[in-house]
């Protein structure tokens, strides 16, 4: 995030490169940098002679330096932006020849989503020397929410940890859609306003006492009841509640907890970094630890790697998905 911030000063204080190459395997921030560059490099009146879209499935590499030999009419810069570019990749690393001479009046954009160019050929190479390589990548989980709440503190929001945590295991590590959530609740909330689980549940449909993150509470408190409550609303609403999720996400739980048994240092503090977890969720590490020693631990990985496979159809006898998953609980809560 601090590259991209870094990125946006120097673009702002016209300090331009001849080329910008964003890949990666998150578009978020590719589609950031491009719609900024697109947006304030020229003005309104230079845009329509010195600036173009082109998309990679319509051109060849011989079409982008093609046109980002031209010079700028009555313009500083012109600018070319190649969107999808990712389809080239075969051809790509024939912009090298581009890149070891670039026009210095085009400012030429390649947005090659969800995947990178090799940094041992000469593509990449050539455009380190005179431009920017940014290269996009996806967010682990438990990064995601401390993304969440620095995206909105510009803006004069904030969000509750369960709240942020909602968004993450509903909409996994996508910033853009999880992005798009947070602007449609910013549109309805007024600024300074904490986004709750309630106003999530209310306005993007997550239901906050039935989830994949009140199901992991339940079950590390032993809570029989409720793990089974929750359970049946999954197998009531199965499309929304994906068994392979649910499965993937309690074998993280317990396979923090493998680790957390294993820590010398259980200070709070030590734990949180130690499992890279929020700390406002610490205790909830510690008390399932105390309802489930080490050896139950090891046990319920077994467990989970076992229906994550009958999740998949392997050995299920056509069990339904929650069939299997009021199986599971009955194996780890009892």
């Amino acid at each position: 995030m601090d590259e991209v911030k870094q990125l946006v000063i120097d673009i702002k204080n016209r300090n331009l490169k001849p080329i910008y190459f964003l890949m990666g395997e998150e578009s978020y921030y590719i589609d950031k940098i491009s719609s900024f560059i697109e947006e304030n490099v020229l003005s309104e009146e230079e845009r329509g002679f010195n600036q173009m879209v082109l998309y990679g499935r319509d051109v060849t590499v011989e079409d982008i330096i093609g046109n980002a030999k031209r010079y700028p009419m009555m313009a500083e810069y012109q600018v070319v932006i190649v969107k999808e570019a990712q389809d080239l990749s075969r051809t790509i690393e024939k912009l090298a020849s581009y890149a070891n001479n670039p026009q210095p009046t085009t400012v030429l954009v390649i947005n090659y989503k969800y995947k990178k160019i090799d940094k041992r050929k000469g593509l990449y190479k050539s455009i380190k020397k005179v431009g920017i390589v940014y290269e996009s990548k996806k967010l682990y989980e438990n990064q995601v929410a401390d993304w969440i709440r620095r995206v909105l503190s510009p803006k004069k929001y904030t969000i509750s940890p369960k709240a942020a945590q909602m968004l993450v295991e509903f909409l996994g590590t996508d910033l853009s859609k999880i992005n798009n959530e947070l602007e449609k609740l910013q549109i309805i909330l007024p600024e300074g306003s904490q986004i709750t689980p309630e106003l999530i549940e209310e306005n993007i449909g997550i239901s906050k006492d039935f989830n994949n993150f009140e199901l992991r509470k339940a079950i590390g408190d032993r809570n029989s009841f409720k793990a089974y409550q929750i359970v049946k609303y999954f197998s009531e609403n199965p499309k929304d509640n994906p068994m392979v999720v649910t499965v993937s996400l309690l074998f993280n739980f317990f396979s923090q907890l493998l680790h957390f048994h294993g820590l010398s240092d259980k200070s709070p503090r030590s734990v949180a970094s130690a499992l890279k977890i929020n700390p406002y969720f610490v205790s909830e590490y510690i008390q399932a630890a105390k309802n489930y020693p080490m050896r139950k631990v090891s046990n319920v990985v077994s467990i989970l790697r076992e229906f994550d496979v009958k999740g998949k159809g392997v050995g299920s006898n056509s069990a339904s998905q929650g069939d299997l998953l009021k199986e599971l609980m009955v194996k780890i809560l009892n």
